[in-house]
């Protein structure tokens, strides 16, 4: 978000620089990194709005905000988009030091009058049963993304994590016992500040994700340097859509799309 509002340094000694991009690191850490992505583009389309009427974008009037947010509206942009590029025109005048405009009740009564006027119930999904991740683990292959689809399939299901917590996992994170498996989950999008938490996942009796994804580590020859199978010279993943190729599969390139869970 830097790139968007820079932090003025003028009149400040120059031995305060050292301590001054500490705190600009830190503050790049208050947001994700897709939030941040979200922020500048919000802000970027609102500056280009600004700029085609000869109004100021950064600080701006309530209502040149609220004239934006309608404009939005006209061309389709869903609530909560609008509601996203609030936030970001927020978070800009917040950065720069700058009176907040979205504060103004005219902003507030634009946003709740676009919400009001197409609605917003929310467009459920079919959710992904036993049933058919059951039906999924249950397709033959015996190649390694086969192996490795297999397990993070059974094991996001089984664990209902999302896919942001399974590609961040490390072997070192998984602790077998009798029951199972027990995986740590060392930060998530509900716990930005990395407090952490246990998850236990159980054998199943028809496809158990403990038992697939101990297959797959041991074709993968996943170890530490110990000779236990641990963290891999990386994290064991960064999730694409489609691995890429079978050979990625020893660096631990995983890849899962569930998100809600039951017992197998």
């Amino acid at each position: 978000m830097t790139s968007l509002v820079p932090i003025p340094q003028s009149g400040l000694p120059s031995r305060l620089q050292a301590d001054i991009d500490r705190a600009v690191e830190f503050a790049k850490l208050e947001k994700s990194p897709a939030t941040r992505r979200a922020y500048r583009s919000d802000v970027a389309i609102f500056r280009s709005w600004c700029d085609s009427r000869g109004v100021s974008a950064l600080p701006a009037l309530p209502e040149t905000v609220a004239a934006f947010l309608a404009s939005e509206a006209e061309r389709g942009i869903t609530p909560s988009t609008i509601a996203r590029r609030v936030a970001a025109i927020r978070y800009a005048h917040k950065l720069a030091g700058h009176l907040v405009p979205t504060e103004d009740e005219r902003v507030k009564a634009t946003v709740r009058g676009h919400r009001r006027a197409v609605g917003t119930a929310p467009r459920k999904k079919a959710p992904a049963t036993a049933e058919r991740i059951i039906a999924m683990a249950m397709v033959p292959g015996t190649r390694m993304k086969d192996l490795r689809d297999r397990a993070l399939l059974l094991l996001g299901f089984a664990g209902a994590f999302r896919r942001s917590e399974l590609v961040a996992l490390d072997v070192a994170d998984l602790e077998e016992t009798d029951a199972g498996l027990k995986i740590t989950i060392r930060k998530s999008k509900t716990d930005q500040d990395g407090l952490g938490c246990t998850i236990a996942i159980v054998r199943g009796s028809i496809a158990c994700p403990v038992a697939a994804l101990k297959t797959w580590l041991d074709a993968a020859e996943i170890t530490d340097d110990r000779g236990h199978r641990g963290r891999n010279d990386r994290h064991l993943q960064r999730c694409h859509r489609h691995a890429r190729n079978e050979s990625d599969d020893r660096d631990g390139a995983i890849g899962a799309r569930h998100r809600r869970a039951r017992p197998l």
